[in-house]
């Protein structure tokens, strides 16, 4: 039984483990109806704030896992249920879900990434896992070509659609398509193939159970993330500690 949701920073959020996921993904898929999940992490609530798309997206979420030991330490600290189990990433997670996927039949459309990534990423995950169904399609999509991707999900509709555009582009591209997507399992997952695929180093897996992974994607990709990295964390931290403030008043008062 996954822990309940609770709501920090202005978002709701899932304690989810990998094999909740699961459980909650199979669910969704034997009543047929459409599910999103998506995940919040720093860059995600700096975001939150900034961009509407973001806060539309979180409404229309039917789960928000925690992709972070940032959220993890700060969520205890407030006193929330969740705990170091409850740090999914992608770069965890992928394979496990491949291969439950591959398992299960599930079909699996990947849209995103650069011409010929998603290719890549896709044959090595095959590999990895036989018997896995997946396609893909780039993510830099002019109007005509996302009427040919959502005319294909129409005909064709997968399992699993992975929206991989990066924060907030997959959220918005969600939002804005979302009466169009077919009954599916709706996923925004970043990057995660572009790691599979060999085109950014994937940071030792150690890095993410002690909370530094983001200095390793930092020194891999030092003019891309530095802003996000040294930056965005001041403010998302400064409404941590407003709410820790006001957490203990209310303890205070009762």
């Amino acid at each position: 039984m996954s822990a309940a949701r609770f709501r920090m920073l202005g978002v709701e959020l899932d304690p989810l483990t990998i094999d909740d996921l699961h459980a909650r993904i199979a669910e969704a898929l034997a009543q047929r109806r459409r599910f999103v999940i998506g995940h919040q992490n720093l860059h995600g609530l700096y975001l939150h704030e900034r961009e509407p798309a973001m806060r539309r997206f979180a409404e229309i979420a039917d789960l928000t896992f925690v992709d972070g030991m940032a959220l993890v330490t700060m969520g205890r600290r407030l006193g929330h249920p969740v705990g170091r189990r409850h740090r999914v990433t992608y770069a965890d997670w992928i394979d496990p879900l491949m291969a439950e996927c591959a398992s299960r039949g599930w079909r699996v459309f990947h849209l995103g990434g650069r011409s010929g990534v998603g290719e890549r990423a896709a044959a090595e995950l095959r590999r990895r896992h036989v018997g896995l169904a997946i396609e893909t399609a780039t993510g830099y999509l002019d109007p005509g070509a996302n009427e040919a991707v959502l005319a294909g999900l129409a005909t064709t509709p997968p399992d699993l659609l992975l929206v991989g555009m990066g924060m907030p582009r997959q959220e918005r591209w969600v939002v804005d398509n979302l009466e169009r997507i077919p009954p599916s399992v709706v996923l925004t997952c970043g990057a995660c193939m572009d790691y599979v695929a060999g085109e950014i180093p994937t940071p030792p897996r150690w890095t993410g159970r002690w909370g530094v992974e983001w200095l390793f994607r930092l020194l891999a990709e030092p003019r891309r993330l530095a802003g996000r990295y040294l930056r965005e964390p001041w403010p998302v931290l400064g409404r941590f500690l407003r709410e820790w403030a006001g957490s203990g008043d209310s303890r205070l008062e009762s």
